[in-house]
């Protein structure tokens, strides 16, 4: 009997060993580009898409027209400043930033300066300059950058419904050019993603 049961035993543990190996996760590649959405929330599709298509609408309205008759064909400067996260959740700022930023850019209708943090290292670097190491005619001038004529900023907001098995989230994204030199407000964009998310009857 005690050997039926070492058998069994035997025949068990090496189950749950194949069951553990077996639970290695799968792994594919995919296109970069791919929307790919598991859970619902905020993703890098959601970012890139939602840039690209509030500056689109900002770059088509009537503030870059006039500022370029005003400036005889000049592109306007920009910067892109805070953009907060008002949601329920963690949302990568940062990430959507960078998205504006690069939407802004590849237009080629507008130029761009530096941000804050990154000026404040640039600055480090050309001061360095000016202590006799760099050659003078390569040495960068500490009083030449290029003023931004308006900021870009706003906040991603976001309101959940939820009943059990089953919830609806809106998240909205408020942004706003502003001119620095007279703080009037050029443009004011808002987009909304609505998603439904079911969540499975029978779940690990």
């Amino acid at each position: 009997m005690k050997r039926i049961g070492s058998i069994l035993f035997a025949v068990g543990l090496a189950a749950l060993v194949s069951m553990g190996c077996s639970t290695a996760p799968e792994v594919r590649r995919t296109a970069v580009d791919e929307s790919i959405d598991l859970s619902g929330r905020w993703n890098d599709t959601d970012s890139r898409l939602v840039a690209e298509e509030m500056i689109q609408d900002c770059l088509g309205r009537p503030w870059l027209e006039q500022y370029k008759v005003s400036s005889r064909g000049k592109n306007p400067v920009l910067i892109v400043g805070t953009v907060l996260n008002r949601s329920h959740e963690h949302i990568n700022t940062q990430l959507f930033s960078k998205n504006l930023e690069r939407a802004l850019i590849n237009s080629g209708r507008v130029d761009f300066v530096a941000s804050k943090d990154e000026r404040r290292e640039l600055r480090e670097e050309k001061t360095d300059m000016q202590l006799g190491f760099t050659s003078a005619d390569s040495a960068k001038a500490i009083s030449a950058e290029t003023g931004a004529d308006y900021m870009l900023k706003g906040f991603v907001n976001s309101v959940k419904d939820e009943i059990k098995g089953e919830y609806v989230i809106l998240y909205q994204v408020n942004l706003e050019l502003i001119e620095l030199e007279s703080n009037r407000k050029a443009w004011i964009g808002e987009k909304q993603i609505k998603k439904v998310v079911k969540r499975p009857k029978y779940s690990l």
